[in-house]
C-alpha cells in the first residue's frame, strides 16, 4: 500500500506512519497546499483544508491512500477553541473525515488569533520556542506535555482508518 501524506510537517508524518505501522507501507510526503487561510477560523474551513490536502495528496502522489490533516481554530460561546480535522481520499469513493481534540485557548492566544495572526507563530513568541508546531504544538504546551501533536493526530488517523477498512468490508 501506497499512503501519500498532504503534508511534510513532522507532526503530522509521525501520526501516519505511526498508525500505519502494521502492514508494508510506502510514505511519501508531499506538501500539498490546504487551499484555506494560514490559519482556518472554523470547523467548515479546516476540514476543507484536510479534504484538499487528502485529495490533492492522492491525486499528486499516485497513491492508494492520501492523508490530509489541517489544525484550526473554532469560536465558541465559551471561547475560542483549538480544533483538528483529518481527511483520508482513496480512489473511487468519498472522502472519509474525522474531527478529534478540542480544548479552549487561553485569552491571551485566543486574543491575537482573532487580531488576525497565525498560531504557530503566537505559540513559538508564547513559549520562547522555535517551530512548536513541528513538535510538541499548542496542544503540548498547554496539556502540559501529556499530549503532543502527533499523539493527537494519532486519533484522527486511528478514526479514518477504522472508518477505511468499515467501509470496505474488511480488517486492518
Amino acid at each position: 500500500m501506497k499512503i501519500i501524506i498532504g503534508s511534510t510537517n513532522p507532526a503530522k508524518v509521525a501520526a501516519v506512519k505511526n498508525t500505519f505501522h502494521y502492514q508494508q507501507t510506502e510514505f511519501l510526503s508531499l506538501d500539498i497546499p490546504s487551499g484555506v487561510s494560514d490559519q482556518p477560523f472554523s470547523d467548515e474551513e479546516t476540514i476543507k483544508g484536510a479534504m484538499n490536502r487528502a485529495v490533492g495528496a492522492l491525486q499528486v502522489g499516485n497513491g492508494d491512500i492520501g492523508i490530509g490533516l489541517e489544525g484550526g481554530v473554532h469560536e465558541s460561546a465559551h471561547g475560542l477553541l483549538l480544533c483538528n480535522w483529518g481527511a483520508l481520499a482513496s480512489k473511487d469513493r468519498e472522502p472519509i473525515i474525522a474531527g478529534g481534540a478540542r480544548f479552549l485557548l487561553p485569552v491571551e492566544i485566543a486574543d491575537r488569533l482573532r487580531a488576525g495572526e497565525e498560531l504557530g507563530p503566537v505559540m513559538d513568541d508564547y513559549a520562547k520556542k522555535e517551530n512548536v508546531r513541528k513538535h510538541e504544538g499548542a496542544v503540548g504546551i498547554f496539556t502540559n506535555g501529556l499530549i503532543n501533536r502527533s499523539e493527537m493526530f494519532s486519533h484522527l488517523i486511528n478514526l479514518l482508518v477504522g472508518q477505511y477498512y468499515y467501509q470496505k468490508g474488511s480488517k486492518k
